[in-house]
């Protein structure tokens, strides 16, 4: 009896580790609360201590715990093969169907969905077409302009320019007629501000100032209307060939700011593709006035100026948005980023060219003479401007390799590590 009262009683409920209560039946205020064990819920900060260091020590010798990670692991798998399972079981088909539904309304529209819900316009996809286009339009305006030549005006070419005032307003149409009827044949006849007074242009005549002036007159006065001769200017055919001349200047030395402008602003590949969209675009416009025999004067070079001014706008735009959806969208192709950013602009490109349409119709039919050749150049251009935006100024990047590399900055190093290697002659002498 003395032996059994100095051993203490067997313990019969011992709690388990995770357990939280300390009593045999779970409550923290069991009698042996104080003897038992406590564990951490988390590890330590720094990851070491006894506890870590006891625990890792004895599963890396006990192989049985080999087996039950094992165990756990498949149970794990399991787990995941099961929930995977049951998501794919609570898809609601209505869904599928509706997704299925898109897709193939976007394939029957002609676009994708490759962002969100956004359909892209696959502009790309005709691009080989759309190039063979232009080489036919760009062989064909070289062809017309070395085979029929310019309608060139009086600015180029030379002539005689006066300004005449009416006592009472004039139709040009009557003012052609009757300087045709006193022998003076291709006349160009312009208003001036009213109705009364006009600019009258005439080939190449005699040099004789005083003669002119008296045959102009009586070539030019209309029935119970007068004229008066204020000015009379005598152009040369050699102040006409350095207009043109400067004018060819003028337009090369365009092309080439347009070149330096955009390399510097966007990216050397972009350049050349916008500069061979301006080159179509002025060229297109002066195949079509030589194949169709239109006069080739100031006012229609002032519109090609103006319009390769408007395309570069227009090709910037989309440039623009080229870049920055490189540097944002990630997985997909440089031919869709291209179709996303032409996508994107579309609205905007039909809305401009939608006004400025219609600033160059009200000047083609209302504008008179004067402004008619300029609006029928414009028109002619704008729609030449509009096509190389999209495929000359985006495809000819796009086959030279544009990627997503060509817009990522990369950081330079501010300096470079020097290795610096130090040899001591003393070490290699021997003792």
């Amino acid at each position: 009896m003395a032996i059994e009262q100095n051993n203490p009683p067997e313990k019969q409920n011992t709690p388990d580790r995770d357990s939280s209560g300390g009593g045999p039946d779970g409550n923290s205020n069991g009698p042996n609360d104080s003897n038992k064990r406590r564990y951490r819920n988390k590890p330590r900060r720094d990851g070491k201590g006894s506890n870590t260091q006891t625990n890792n020590a004895t599963r890396s010798a006990s192989p049985k715990n080999k087996s039950r990670r094992s165990a756990q692991s498949d149970k794990n798998s399991q787990a995941l093969a099961t929930q995977a399972s049951n998501a794919a079981i609570d898809i609601d088909p209505n869904e599928l169907m509706d997704d299925a539904a898109d897709d193939a309304a976007a394939k029957a529209e002609g676009g994708i969905k490759a962002i969100g819900n956004q359909r892209i316009i696959p502009f790309m996809k005709i691009e080989k077409p759309m190039a063979i286009l232009s080489i036919i339009l760009i062989i064909g305006s070289i062809i017309a302009i070395a085979v029929n030549g310019l309608n060139l005006g009086l600015d180029f070419t030379g002539g005689v320019s006066a300004d005449v005032r009416y006592e009472q307003p004039a139709e040009q149409v009557d003012v052609v007629k009757a300087l045709a009827d006193k022998g003076f044949d291709d006349s160009v006849v312009q208003y001036l501000g009213t109705r009364q007074e006009l600019l009258v242009r005439l080939p190449p005549q005699s040099d004789n100032i005083e003669g002119l002036n008296a045959t102009l007159n009586q070539a030019l006065d209309l029935p119970n209307n007068n004229a008066e001769i204020s000015n009379v200017n005598i152009i040369g055919s050699q102040v006409g060939n350095e207009v043109y001349l400067n004018s060819v200047m003028a337009v090369v030395l365009a092309l080439v700011s347009m070149l330096g402008y955009v390399a510097l602003r966007f990216q050397f590949k972009l350049a050349v593709g916008a500069v061979m969209a301006l080159f179509h675009d002025a060229i297109v416009t002066v195949g079509v006035f030589a194949l169709f025999g239109f006069p080739f004067d100031l006012t229609v070079l002032a519109a090609i100026l103006a319009l390769i001014g408007y395309s570069l706008n227009d090709t910037i735009v989309v440039y623009d948005r080229i870049r920055e959806n490189f540097r944002r969208v990630r997985g997909i192709t440089p031919r869709q980023t291209i179709d996303l950013s032409l996508t994107e602009t579309l609205r905007r490109t039909i809305m401009t060219i939608s006004t400025v349409m219609l600033v160059v119709l009200a000047m083609m039919f209302l504008g008179g003479d004067g402004l008619y050749w300029f609006a029928v150049a414009l028109f002619i251009g704008l729609i030449a401007g509009t096509y190389s935006s999209i495929y000359i100024s985006s495809s000819i990047p796009l086959s030279m390799g544009l990627s997503r590399d060509d817009f990522v900055v990369k950081v330079k190093p501010e300096f470079e590590e020097e290795i610096v290697t130090f040899n001591d002659p003393k070490m290699f002498e021997q003792d």
